[in-house]
This record gives structure tokens, sequence and C-alpha cells, in this order.
């Protein structure tokens, strides 16, 4: 399932993907940026494939696919995932159905020439798209779902899994650096959808925990590590229906990263909180531009804040010549909280729209495909 040889990554390269999208970042210690997203076959179905990129010169340039996860063509790798854990390893994480399993390949040394990857292992019984929290107490928590039945049906039957009772916004927790997982609580809400969960500690010590809905986004608490939730309510943040990302930063301050519209994937904002998200004083623009989402980010030692996102993925095309209107483009943002507060770009090395990766033309034979109709979530 994990493909490292550079003779078979040649068939994950740019001018083999029609379409790419859903994107997370990581920065390592010395400045070495990954990212990974997803791609394969003409749009989000059996056939896709994660891939993963790095840069060694700050973002100006990224590689071809150094690693790639792929089930095969009757299954798919998706919503993959990075994260750096507190032991400085680098995890490679991606869902896969119709298994829908989350899996897992940790990379020990991610600052070395060479990369040097763990066989993959599976985390928990779900899907997961965003990194992992630390909590207070050592643990580490990763959010993983199951989607309700209505947002399975809207990809299709054949990623249902009808024998699965229960559908929640699930927490997994280690308590032994990635050993061992243990599903804790989860949580349900009026109008979720694919919910694309995240988790927060607030300086009490309880979680919450963020949640995708058709309105926008959801939260729940829990005073007992993730055991147990409150019903989900409405957060009052404002997304259109789309992935977001929130994160407390080193200063102690909250990052969220969302579309500033309640109906349109466009005016992706980066927000900023210094009460404990009861108020979110400061908010700078990273691209105004249409159909830009689904942000990750990660704090560089720096100090500077990498934010990764899609615009234009070319996923939900009817043909050859509208996926070549469509960019397609994994975008970088390379911004500080000085940049948040001012609203606008203040510090020399920050940046926006940086391309990552970029698609063009189309070297393949996946043009047939296009007698079935595009989708996506």
């Amino acid at each position: 399932m994990l493909v490292t040889d550079k003779e078979k990554l040649l068939f994950y390269y740019t001018e083999k993907r029609m379409w790419q999208g859903i994107p997370s970042v990581e920065v390592t210690k010395s400045g070495r940026i990954f990212a990974t997203f997803y791609s394969g076959n003409i749009k989000e179905t059996f056939g896709n494939f994660c891939v993963l990129v790095k840069s060694n010169d700050g973002g100006k340039t990224f590689t071809e696919p150094v690693a790639a996860a792929d089930a095969g063509k009757k299954a798919r790798c998706f919503d993959s995932c990075l994260w750096i854990d507190p032991l400085g390893r680098l995890w490679f994480i991606w869902s896969a159905m119709p298994e829908l399993m989350v899996y897992a390949t940790i990379c020990d040394n991610p600052d070395k020439e060479t990369l040097s990857w763990r066989e993959p292992f599976k985390i928990g019984y779900g899907i997961m798209m965003n990194k992992p929290t630390v909590a207070s107490d050592g643990s580490w928590l990763f959010p993983i779902a199951v989607w309700k039945k209505e947002s399975v049906a809207l990809l299709g039957e054949e990623f249902d899994n009808k024998n699965i009772e229960e559908r929640l916004a699930f927490v997994y927790k280690t308590a032994d650096n990635g050993k061992s997982f243990v599903k804790t609580g989860g949580v349900d809400a009026d109008e979720r959808t694919f919910d694309e969960h995240m988790l927060l500690e607030k300086n009490d010590g309880s979680l919450k925990m963020f949640v995708r809905t058709s309105y926008g986004i959801c939260e729940s608490t829990s005073e007992d590590g993730g055991y147990t939730w409150t019903n989900g309510s409405n957060s009052k943040l404002i997304s259109p229906n789309s992935r977001f990302f929130i994160r407390r930063l080193k200063s102690g301050r909250v990052l969220l990263i969302s579309n500033n519209d309640s109906e349109e994937r466009k005016n992706l904002t980066a927000f900023l909180s210094d009460d404990d998200c009861a108020s979110w004083k400061w908010s700078i623009c990273l691209d105004e531009r249409n159909f830009v989402s689904y942000p990750d980010a990660a704090e560089g030692e720096d100090g500077y804040i990498y934010i990764v996102y899609d615009r234009e993925r070319g996923s939900v095309c009817k043909s050859l010549e509208e996926l070549l209107e469509n960019n397609r483009e994994i975008l970088l943002a390379k911004i500080s909280e000085e940049d948040i507060i001012a609203g606008k770009l203040v510090c020399p090395e920050s940046r926006e729209k940086i391309v990552i990766s970029k698609l063009s033309g189309y070297n393949g034979d996946l043009v047939y495909l296009y007698e079935n109709k595009g989708g996506g979530n």
C-alpha cells in the first residue's frame, strides 16, 4: 500500500494526475516542508491515491512524489494527513475504502536525506483527515469519524458498510506514543456531513470538538478526556459546509482557518483568538478567489505558520476540456501571527499563494472515464 520505489513513483507524477486536492502540511525542525494530497481516477472514488512531496528550500520548489499510498483500482486511499509528533517523527496518515480504515506509516528521521518508513499499520475504523491533538496529560487524540449514511450515500452505495451501527465523530486515544489506540467517545450533531472534525484542549482542561455541518461548524465539549460529549450545537463559526482548521499555537493563541463565507468556498481567511476562542479579534484573508478550500497548517521552528489548501480541484468535471479549464492547484501561505494581527503581510518572509503543485496538460489514458460524471465533497 505504501509506494517508495522511484520507478513505481513515476506513475504518480504531475503529468499523470488529472485532478488533485485535499492537502495537508508539516514542517520539520530543519525547515523541510512536506505536503500530501490525493488524486487518481477522474474524481473522488475508487482508484484514488495519496502522494507525498517535499521542499528543501523553504517552499520555493517542491519535488515530485517521494512516497504514495495506493490500494489499487478497486479501492481508494484518500484524505491523507501529515503530523509531526512530540518525538519528532513524521506521520503519513490516510484513509482507505471500502475497508473504511485509517492507516499510518512513520518516518523516524524526516530531516534525513534518505527517508525511511515503517510498515503501514491500522489506527482505527473510519476516516481521518485532520491532525491529532496532544493533550496536557501527554496522550495523543486522533479524530476519526464514521460518516452518517446520508453522507456516504452522496458518494455511492459501494462506499457504504451497512453493518456499521454507530456513526459518530470519534476520538481515538494513545497513551504510549502510538503503539496502541483506544476509541473513547464520539459526537453526533444535527446536519453533520463529512465530519472532518478537529479537537482543541481549552485552558480549563476541557476538550472542544468542532465538526463540519451543512450550516457551518458545530461544537461539543468533553470534561472527561473525550469519553463523553455534550450534544453538538452551532458554534457560530463561519464555514460554507467545508473543511476548516483550528489549533492552539505555541504562543497560546488559537488559530482558525476557514472560508469567510457561509455559502461559497472563497475568501479563505486566518483568524486569531487570544481569549480561548471567546472572540476572534484579528484576521487576514489568504486567498479571496473562488473554489479555494480545505486548509491545513503547521507551525515551523522559525515562528511562521505554513498553511496549505487547494484551488479548483478539477474533480467534478464532465469532460477533459472542462477539466483543463480548472487550475488544479495545491497552494501554500507562509504567514506569522504578526501578519494576522496587522491584517496584512508585514513580516519579511511572509508570502501568499505559493504554488506547491499545479496541473496543466495530461499524459495518461483515463479520458474514457468521462462517460461518468465526476463528484466530490
